[in-house]
């Protein structure tokens, strides 16, 4: 089961992977951080690991093992059931004044908070729930702080009394254009005309200087696309975008919304039949795509699966050089002769802050997707939590690879802007070492992750010789996250924190989340966002008390700036409302996230609500199975746990699916028998896995995220099959 700290000698950390010499070090370094931190006797294992990083005892470049030995050795004898989670980063009370929430908090919490504030970290709790309770509060300080200019101002922050709007009706009466605050310069946030807005490389071009676009020249291509789109449709008109996250598509996007129209955003992956629905749930006009897409060395069609998907009309940009290379359709158009109508830059559409800008999709992994409206208040949220959670300041070079078809693209695009920030973007595949290499040539201070990405880059090795140690924070969301995946990727800029995200495109944001004023655990979320409420569910739903450690379904508060009160094909009230409890005499709002609260306060996701599982009458997460069996053996890359009764009845049994690491031919018993013991060992001995499967990938929806409901159809089959026997 692995050895404490006080073990661990030159021996081990040479097996780890050290030099002798580097060894040699690195144990007096060890044993100088224990004596630091009270001795063996006295060890508290937080404090030593806190001494070990904000020295830099392990260095990026060392060996994982290396870091895996420390780590764990380290937290040997840390009993959670005790203490909670164990902690690897730390907020420092003078760094914390430099935030931008702790500088908010102290200029304004000792008045809010009276005598009760003390600083910063200390009352971050505090103040959190103050700001749940007083949102208008909040959020009037957050507007002073990001790039919003009303044309005409708001009657008021917040209108509670629609009951219309569950979620409220944020900046009544207030009038603005979100793309042109995106483009204008400001003194605070410090954003000048010649700020760099955006920079770019494109694969295969690795060893180039990296591309890069003024904060001016930004806004003179977007007025240019917006004349252009004024030219050709009308008022209110929505306009796809079927592309990947490129400079051009970023433009098209900005100009959309500049112009007045509404952005329809639609994955670059998509077959046909997925983007024909889109369109027609939306009612595009028109479809901007490329001709092809250039990824990983592959050339791969696009603008051939538009035209199999819709008669709408195509504006074809062209994926390299200046001309399309594919003949066109007769309604379509190129780009040069889109642009090609243009005489005269616009002046932006001003819209009411309710108008839609935008239609995102859910993923739809059964029938149609939700088509979930985006407004103006919706770049306003996801921009103030960047600022707040994130630490995103002015300047700030801000990456994550993604796409406009998902949430987590118009959240990059604005948070960035919004917050004077600058784009980064390549153009390729996010999976080897070319985006690594742009990430350490681009100096990123912010990295943006999904964890199967980080799984990918910790087991290829791929990013193996880069220097990541310009990144100043780290961010994940789309699932669940490994924790010895996130102890890989902290380690390659000395231990930063990876802030932790969760929430949907219909909050345009997260509810719960990291910070920079709480420490911090690996795949776990140390807070409910700012101004953001919850309660945990029992199987009753009935609320857990607040401070009380628990697993449940999560019911939010109604009252959320950002939060959708309309769905374009489905009931918002009964897609979100309908059979919610309430609590304090609030209708709690439906998200589907089965989450655990633990000692001390940290939230763990245990998945989906459809993806909860009873083993003998005890109730437990395929997330929970899941991060024990992907540590239970070497050859193991990841693993997806699922349950199903047999077809002639009888309590639930567990299936454990498998995708093994390259190279490795382990056997499904053997497996079967490690994944019992460590589930019995960690979680409860009453559980055992009853089958293994070895299966070459898992499947997932178009965004990613793991489809534990087709495995878990396949093993009701194997059953039933079993059955007959």
């Amino acid at each position: 089961m692995g050895r404490s700290i006080s073990e661990i000698g030159v021996k081990e950390l040479t097996e780890a992977g050290l030099k002798e010499m580097d060894a040699e070090k690195l144990y007096k370094e060890l044993k100088d951080a224990i004596n630091r931190t009270g001795g063996v006797r006295e060890l508290d294992p937080k404090d030593l690991w806190r001494e070990i990083t904000s020295r830099r005892l392990l260095k990026p470049w060392y060996p994982h093992a290396l870091h895996q030995l420390v780590y764990y050795a380290v937290y040997h004898n840390y009993d959670v059931s005790v203490h909670g989670p164990p902690l690897y980063w730390f907020p420092s009370l003078n760094e914390s004044n430099y935030t931008n929430l702790g500088r908010l908090m102290e200029t304004h919490c000792p008045k809010l908070l009276g005598s009760e504030y003390k600083n910063p970290i200390a009352s971050f709790t505090l103040f959190q729930r103050f700001c749940v309770q007083h949102p208008e509060v909040y959020w009037s300080l957050i507007l002073k702080e990001i790039s919003i200019f009303f044309r005409e101002a708001p009657k008021c922050i917040l209108d509670a009394t629609d009951r219309m709007k569950r979620s409220g009706s944020w900046l009544p009466g207030s009038v603005l254009n979100i793309a042109e605050c995106c483009l204008l310069a400001t003194s605070y946030p410090k954003k000048q005309e010649d700020s760099l807005a955006i920079v770019w490389r494109d694969e295969g071009l690795d060893d180039s200087s990296v591309n890069s676009m003024t904060l001016k020249d930004l806004h003179e291509q977007v007025m240019l696309v917006a004349t252009a789109l004024g030219a050709m449709f009308s008022k209110g008109d929505a306009i796809a975008i079927d592309m990947p996250m490129t400079v051009s598509a970023v433009i098209i996007y900005l100009a959309i919304v500049y112009a007045g129209f509404v952005v329809v955003a639609i994955a670059d992956s998509f077959a046909p039949k997925e983007i024909a629905t889109r369109l027609r749930v939306s009612k595009a006009k028109a479809i901007f795509t490329q001709d092809c897409i250039f990824r990983g060395g592959r050339q791969f069609p696009l603008y051939s699966r538009v035209i199999e998907a819709s008669p709408c009309k195509a504006i074809v940009v062209p994926a390299i050089g200046k001309n399309v290379k594919f003949p066109l359709r007769k309604q379509d158009l190129s780009w040069i002769d889109f642009l090609s109508s243009v005489n005269s830059f616009p002046y932006p559409v001003y819209l009411p802050v309710d108008s839609t800008i935008a239609v995102l999709f859910s993923s739809g992994t059964t029938g149609d997707p939700k088509a979930i409206p985006w407004t103006q208040i919706s770049p306003i949220r996801a921009a103030g939590e960047a600022w707040a959670q994130m630490n995103l300041q002015a300047g700030d070079i801000y990456c994550w690879p993604t796409n406009l078809g998902w949430v987590m693209g118009p959240i990059l695009l604005f948070s960035c802007l919004l917050n004077g920030g600058t784009l980064a973007l390549y153009h390729g595949s996010p999976l080897g070492c070319g985006f690594g290499k742009f990430v350490q040539d681009a100096r990123v201070a912010v990295l943006g992750t999904v964890p199967s990405l980080v799984k990918t880059w910790k087991s290829t090795k791929c990013m193996e010789g880069l220097d990541w140690t310009k990144i100043k924070s780290f961010a994940s969301t789309g699932e669940a996250s490994n924790i010895d995946d996130d102890l890989w990727l902290s380690s390659k800029a000395y231990y930063k924190p990876i802030i932790e995200c969760c929430g949907g495109t219909e909050l345009s944001s997260s509810y719960i989340q990291g910070n920079f004023l709480q420490p911090q655990a690996f795949g776990a979320f140390s807070s409910a966002s700012m101004t953001a409420g919850f309660v945990i569910l029992d199987e009753r739903g009935v609320p857990y008390p607040d401070d009380q450690a628990c697993i449940g379904e999560v019911g939010l508060f109604p009252l959320y700036m950002g939060a959708t009160d309309k769905l374009l094909n489905a009931d918002n009230e009964e897609v979100y409302f309908k059979g919610m409890p309430v609590y304090k005499g609030m209708n709690l709002r439906r998200h589907g996230d089965i989450i655990k609260r633990t000692i001390g306060g940290y939230i763990v996701v245990q998945g989906r609500a459809d993806d909860t599982m009873n083993l003998g009458g005890i109730k437990t997460s395929s997330v929970e199975i899941e991060r024990v069996c992907d540590r239970a053996d070497q050859s193991v890359l990841e693993t997806a746990a699922v349950s199903a009764a047999p077809a002639n009845g009888g309590p639930e049994q567990l299936a454990i699916f498998v995708v093994l690491k390259e190279g490795y031919n382990s056997k499904p018993d053997k497996l079967r028998l490690k994944f019992s013991r460590a589930i019995q060992t960690n979680l409860n001995p009453l559980f055992k896995v009853s089958t293994v499967k070895i299966i070459p990938e898992f499947p997932r929806t178009a965004s990613n995220k793991l489809l534990r409901r087709v495995l878990r159809d396949q093993f009701k089959k194997t059953l039933l099959l079993q059955s007959k026997i």
